[in-house]
């Protein structure tokens, strides 16, 4: 799916110490890319960045440091930038606005910049979130020219962030002018709720219901009965890969906004995520505390995908169950034999993407 396009390349990857961005460098290492990472300090601990203990050129440095970025972008002197560093907690965007919207608006911002005045990057990955959409709890999926919103500072910022998106387009590297005044194409991704393994951050359902396990807690459910689009975190990355492939080549006509999200039978209840993962590991133990003072979150949110089946080919290769069963599947040999299994989750990805074509 990605040909040879990623081999003996220079990356820049920003985010790469998160759950998302750790993936990723990974996978652009096994495919053969010089990974440059730019990242805060690993956020959790345990961190599956450091558990891989990625050969890369990390950066530890804020995405809001612009005269930092700016240098580490020119430095690098990366082909690709893929955009990963965020605020990325609704919750926590509740109690920190500031931060969230200065990392997630103004760190876009900041590296938008940097792109724009190094000689060398020729492709932008911006990866924000299907939050970004104003969310009128459809029952269909939101399509990428409907309206950008946000309720809640986490999804306001990535709708802003997809404005900036869009005006950096427009303004600076523009799909009709490609080639002529500039050599720069740029992209942004939205992506459903994404679970996997290695993620250990605060307020997710699945690293709580881990992290409870692990101690021999139960878990409290505080949202039980909200719909989610649950997907494995290597289906959008594939989807990244190859937009980033296509921006690489110079097709323009992939500088745009994509959305990658699952099948609809993977929107299920968190009641039912819950039930179904004990099914892999018994010991998950849970209770449904749903709280009426809860902080808002969006209790229907899906995304339609048709534009990346029919332009990019490209297609969910695991259900949710298959979803849920390498997920907790990964916990489980963690916390039980102190193994990781990421580099057999991209190998069999892989090659189920192979069997797909």
């Amino acid at each position: 799916m990605f040909g040879e396009i990623y081999k003996g390349k220079k990356v820049f990857v920003t985010g790469i110490t998160g759950f998302k961005g750790s993936w990723l460098a990974f996978w652009l290492q096994k495919l053969g890319a010089t990974v440059i990472g730019y990242a805060l300090a690993p956020p959790t601990s345990p961190s599956h960045f450091d558990l891989l203990e990625l050969d890369v050129d990390f950066i530890q440095a804020d995405i809001c440091d612009a005269g930092k970025l700016e240098q580490s972008v020119k430095d690098s002197g990366a082909e690709i930038v893929f955009h990963l560093a965020a605020q990325p907690l609704v919750r926590l965007s509740y109690n920190e606005p500031v931060e969230t919207f200065s990392t997630n608006v103004m760190g876009t911002l900041n590296l938008f910049e940097a792109c724009r005045k190094s000689n060398s990057v020729r492709a932008i990955v911006n990866v924000t979130s299907d939050k970004c959409y104003e969310n009128r709890e459809w029952v269909w999926g939101y399509r990428e020219n409907d309206p950008m919103g946000g309720y809640d500072p986490y999804s306001a910022s990535k709708g802003c962030a997809e404005l900036l998106t869009a005006s950096y387009r427009n303004s600076y590297f523009n799909n009709s002018t490609y080639g002529k005044a500039h050599n720069t194409l740029l992209a942004s991704c939205r992506a459903g709720n994404v679970i996997g393994g290695g993620d250990w951050a605060e307020d997710r359902l699945v690293p709580d219901i881990m992290r409870a396990v692990s101690r021999g807690e139960q878990v409290s459910i505080r949202n039980p009965y909200a719909t989610r689009p649950w997907q494995h975190v290597l289906e959008p990355l594939g989807g990244y890969l190859m937009i980033g492939r296509k921006l690489l080549e110079g097709n323009f006509d992939y500088a745009d906004g994509w959305n990658f999200g699952p099948a609809d039978a993977a929107s299920v209840s968190v009641k039912e995520l819950v039930c179904d993962v004990k099914k892999y590991w018994n010991k998950i133990d849970f209770k449904l505390a749903e709280n009426p003072d809860n902080l808002h979150e969006a209790n229907l949110l899906k995304l339609d995908c048709s534009k990346a089946h029919a332009k990019l080919k490209w297609q969910p290769v695991w259900d949710v169950a298959e979803t849920f069963k390498r997920t907790v599947n990964w916990y489980r040999y963690f916390y039980e034999d102190g193994s990781i299994l990421t580099e057999k989750d991209i190998d069999e990805y892989e090659n189920n993407m192979d069997l797909g074509k």
